[in-house]
């Protein structure tokens, strides 16, 4: 083939398409359950409203994105456009542009969309895949950040997942973490020749990074001060309010005092949910507190907290639990109009047709095939129910309905079809 689709992209087709469906409607129905209302942001962004809000030296910012110029025009920094790397900073451009913290003192948004990152690919991680995610604006209550988490939990819960592991951890707040960040520099210096590349970067740059590097072998190296052991006040008494909360809703967690996030914007609450199904990569569900992220945009200091879930991720969970094919049942399976003859072939579009408007799928013949290659088609496509139209049928007013799993048939009168099946679509 000449054309392929590019690295790190993949086409969903048809019969993919019913489990995608599944997981973005059951993540829908979650959401709704919890309050959350649904909002759409363009697929491009400003470059800027990524360095400011990511950071200028994450490795989003630094090696992953895709920036956009139009045909025969040169790129001016005030006009750079990215596509959408990461699912927050829209929202929050959007939540700040058109005043949504002025019509409620508590936003709750969820999204669901694809984002681009020029990254090596890899199992349910390509450089275009597709997240699901939340957030809420407006509180500081260590009890919203409990219900963001267990909104992730029981979206994966409703999809069957279970055995997953949730960790959590703080990374402080603009007041605490400078001081941590010297600390963890005077603790990794000698060993940083001997450190990898991208933390040799990070450690001036962004040292907290660091602790997120999966290539170091953090038992040979110099023990990291905890960053829990080095919270404010404040930032330490949330963080012991948020676990109160979770034991009280009993959601099991562990803390893990090297979580960080790759963001710049996070404050004091991250979490990150794994199942042990996707081997070494493992992540299926991150997020956390963003308390400066409004403010560093243009907005008065709100707080806020979110999370981001990798679709492609939670379908290979499913896969490799054995889920999916569970999933094409939710989609309503069609019934097949076999024709034969011109006749028959007429009333039988019109039979479709009047299927397909009382929401009932239907598919019929359009490639002049005899009836039994038509049942095989009917079979294909895993039909509910052939009904049969022959010139005495027609002649008879009366359709031969056949149930495709029990084999069983009967003569219907052609005025009563729509309700049976109505009815058996119904129970």
């Amino acid at each position: 083939m000449p054309y392929q689709s590019p690295r790190g992209t993949q086409d969903l087709l048809p019969d993919e398409a019913p489990r995608w469906r599944y997981v973005e409607e059951t993540f829908r129905r979650v959401c709704r359950t919890y309050g959350y209302g649904e909002i759409r942001t363009p697929l491009f962004e400003r470059t800027e409203l990524f360095v400011r809000s990511v950071g200028e030296h994450t490795d989003i910012v630094s090696k992953e994105m895709y920036s956009v110029v139009p045909s025969g025009q040169e790129m001016k920094d005030a006009d750079a456009l990215t596509l959408r790397p990461e699912g927050t900073a829209p929202v929050m451009r959007a939540w700040l542009q058109h005043g949504l913290g002025g019509q409620q003192p508590l936003s709750k948004l969820y999204y669901i969309c694809p984002v681009f990152r020029h990254e090596r690919p890899q199992a349910g991680r390509l450089r275009q895949h597709h997240q699901t995610g939340v957030e809420a604006v407006g509180s500081q209550d260590p009890a919203i950040d409990a219900e963001v988490i267990m909104l992730g939990l029981s979206f994966l819960h409703r999809l069957g997942i279970r055995e997953e592991t949730l960790t959590i951890n703080s990374v402080g707040c603009p007041q605490c973490r400078p001081a941590y960040r010297e600390r963890l520099r005077d603790a990794l210096r000698p060993a940083l020749p001997h450190m990898c590349g991208d933390c040799r970067r990070r450690f001036d740059v962004n040292p907290l990074r660091m602790l997120d590097c999966k290539l170091e072998k953090w038992d040979e190296l110099p023990a990291t001060p905890a960053l829990l052991d080095h919270l404010c006040a404040e930032c330490a008494e949330h963080f012991q309010q948020l676990q109160t909360v979770l034991k009280a809703l009993d959601v099991s967690f562990q803390v893990n005092p090297r979580l960080v996030r790759g963001f710049d914007y996070y404050t004091k609450t991250a979490f990150e949910i794994t199942h042990g199904a996707l081997g070494a990569q493992n992540s299926v569900l991150g997020g956390g507190r963003y308390d400066g992220l409004i403010e560093e945009l243009g907005g008065k200091p709100t707080p806020g907290i979110g999370f981001g879930c990798g679709i492609e991720r939670v379908l290979l969970i499913c896969e490799k639990l054995g889920l999916p094919e569970t999933w094409a049942m939710d989609e309503p399976a069609p019934v097949v109009v076999v024709t034969l003859g011109e006749t028959a072939r007429l009333e039988g579009l019109k039979l479709v047709s009047e299927l397909r408007e009382a929401g009932i799928p239907a598919e019929t013949d359009y490639l002049g095939r005899s009836m039994k290659a038509q049942m095989r088609a009917a079979n294909r496509l895993h039909a509910r129910a052939a009904l049969i139209l022959g010139e005495d049928e027609v002649a008879s007013g009366v359709v031969t309905l056949r149930d495709m799993r029990t084999h069983e048939q009967e003569q219907l009168p052609r005025d009563q079809v729509i309700a049976r099946l109505s009815k058996s679509k119904d129970a």
